[in-house]
């Protein structure tokens, strides 16, 4: 089909932004999705890409999105779920409201919009969903567990989704993105109680700067942007695509080949992390 519809929620900055503007100039008629967005006034002749209003904890609001774009197109042919934020703490100094939170973004987030988009996927008996995922939700990063547990969570429901899809001719695909440079860094937020328990504190700094490093160091967004496209172009996609740093990728390969002892110091070391 030419000029196939695609809904992309999170696209303000960073990952999002990037696909949002890559595909557009592909000529895909592109809707980006903001919590600050305004519904469009008026005609849509503009072009595209267009932004929408979407918060992905909100069902009336995620419903009401896709509805416009049912109505502005009358069909969607790919969805990628890419709102997400990063935070940071060690497990214990996270509370289990910040927990829901991430969660609620992260993982319910994916879970809800895809609720909404699937009848229209189902009935066209074709699609595609990328769910963005992370490096971080296939090995564990320390001071940032929760963030790796909404990654990981994603994962399996992604693995799950694929499955229970493809009968209707659905394609369901992973994109999992090492460090880039992106507003992820400025946007990661902290465990409240990181500032009050001193236990944590020197280690968390320590592997938060490595982090940021790596972040800011990073490839540009665009390279992401364009492996989605050429994922959108496959007839039967792969379940997940890696992308990022070489020696990030190396360690998803070697994790389950190295014993566990081991390959923990080494990702201790990395994020300078002292033993006691």
């Amino acid at each position: 089909m030419s000029r196939p519809v695609v809904l992309i929620t999170g696209a303000s900055s960073g990952f999002g932004k990037a696909c949002v503007d890559h595909l557009a100039e592909l000529d895909y008629r592109v809707y980006g999705t903001s919590r600050r967005a305004s519904v469009p006034e008026g005609s849509l002749e503009q072009g595209y890409p267009r932004m929408i209003p979407m918060d992905v904890c909100d069902d009336a609001s995620v419903r009401a999105a896709v509805d416009f774009v049912l109505a502005a197109e009358g069909r969607i042919d790919v969805l990628v779920n890419n709102a997400g934020f990063g935070m940071a703490g060690a497990v214990e100094d996270t509370s289990p409201e910040e927990a829901k939170t991430l969660f609620e973004t992260n993982f319910f987030g994916v879970h809800r919009v895809c609720r909404a988009v699937l009848p229209t996927l189902r009935e066209q008996r074709s699609g595609l969903i990328v769910n963005v995922s992370s490096l971080g939700g296939l090995i564990a990063i320390p001071f940032q567990g929760f963030y790796s547990a909404s990654k990981f969570a994603t994962e399996a429901l992604t693995e799950a989704l694929r499955m229970e899809l493809m009968p209707f001719g659905i394609r369901v695909s992973l994109l999992e993105p090492g460090d880039f440079k992106t507003d992820f860094t400025r946007n990661r937020v902290f465990a409240s109680d990181l500032s009050t328990n001193p236990a944590y504190q020197a280690s968390c700094r320590s592997a938060v700067a490595v982090m940021e490093h790596d972040e800011q160091h990073g490839a540009a967004p665009i390279e992401l942007a364009r492996t989605l496209a050429r994922i959108i172009q496959k007839r039967s996609p792969r379940a997940r695509y890696m992308i990022g740093m070489l020696a990030q990728r190396l360690a998803v390969w070697l994790r389950p080949l190295v014993p566990d002892r081991l390959f923990e110091r080494a990702i201790m070391a990395y994020y300078k992390i002292g033993s006691r």
